[in-house]
C-alpha cells in the first residue's frame, strides 16, 4: 500500500490521568514546542528531500526516509500525514527562508533596482546552487509534469510569489528610467530564466563546464536594463 499506512491497534481507553494519543499528522503543543521535536522533525525532512531527490516522487519509500532520519517509521506519522504532506513541507521548509529574504530585499526602500536583482542572484547562488535545496527545483522539473499536484503546490507556494516580487523590481525600474525597456515588467520570467537553466546546466553539464556565474547573472543584468555592463 503507497503512502502512510495507519499501524494504530486498538487501545482501551485512556485513563482520566492520561492524556489521549494525537492524531495522524498531529502532536501535542508541549512536543511540537519541544527542541528536540524540531531536531526530529527537522531530521525528517532532510532525509525526505534527499530521497525524494534519489528516488522520484513516486517511488521514494517511506521507510527509507524514516531510516536515513533515524527514526523509527511509525514516528512520521506524529508530524505528517501522508507522503504528500511530508513532501510539501519538505519544499516548504527548504523555500520558505528563501522567499522571505526575498521580499525583504525586494521592499528595500531606496534600493536600485540592479542592486535589488544582484541581491537576488548572490541569494540564489548562494542560498539555492550552492546548497542541497537545488534538487528540490530539479525534483520539481524532472517529476511535475507527471505529477500535476507537485507542480501546482510548487507554483503556488514558490514561483507565483517570486514572480510578483521580480514584476514588482522591474515595473519600478522603468518607472525611474532605471531600465530602458519594459520587457522585464511584462515578462518577469526573463528574470529567473538564467536561474533555472543554471540549475539545469549544473546537474548536467557542470562538471565539465562550470558556469561563471556571477560573471553569467551580471551579463543578464546588463540586457534586463537594456545597458551595457561591465565586462
Amino acid at each position: 500500500m503507497s503512502g502512510f499506512e495507519n499501524k494504530r491497534t486498538r487501545q482501551a481507553a485512556p485513563s482520566p490521568k492520561k492524556k489521549p494519543a494525537a492524531p495522524a499528522g498531529k502532536t501535542d503543543d508541549a512536543a511540537d514546542r519541544s527542541p528536540a521535536a524540531a531536531a526530529r522533525r527537522a531530521a525528517i525532512l532532510d532525509a525526505a528531500l534527499h530521497v525524494f531527490a534519489a528516488h522520484g516522487y513516486e517511488s521514494a519509500r517511506l521507510d527509507e526516509v524514516a531510516a536515513k532520519a533515524g527514526v523509527a517509521k511509525g514516528t512520521l506519522y506524529l508530524y505528517f500525514k501522508d507522503k504528500e504532506d511530508l513532501f510539501e513541507a519538505m519544499v516548504r521548509s527548504a523555500v520558505a527562508p528563501i522567499m522571505g529574504r526575498m521580499g525583504h530585499i525586494a521592499t528595500a526602500p531606496d534600493v536600485k533596482a540592479a542592486d535589488v536583482l544582484r541581491m537576488f542572484f548572490t541569494l540564489f547562488q548562494n542560498e539555492v546552487l550552492g546548497t542541497d535545496r537545488k534538487l528540490v527545483l530539479r525534483l520539481i522539473m524532472s517529476e511535475g509534469p507527471r505529477f500535476p499536484r507537485i507542480a501546482e503546490f510548487y507554483y503556488r507556494e514558490v514561483v507565483s510569489r517570486g514572480i510578483a516580487l521580480m514584476q514588482a523590481v522591474a515595473r519600478r525600474a522603468v518607472e525611474t528610467g532605471e531600465f530602458s525597456n519594459d520587457a522585464a515588467a511584462r515578462f518577469p520570467q526573463l528574470i529567473i530564466a538564467p536561474l533555472l537553466m543554471a540549475v539545469t546546466w549544473d546537474g548536467l553539464f557542470g562538471k565539465h563546464h562550470p558556469l561563471d556565474m556571477p560573471g553569467l547573472l551580471d551579463a543578464h543584468l546588463g540586457l534586463l536594463s537594456g545597458r551595457r555592463t561591465d565586462p
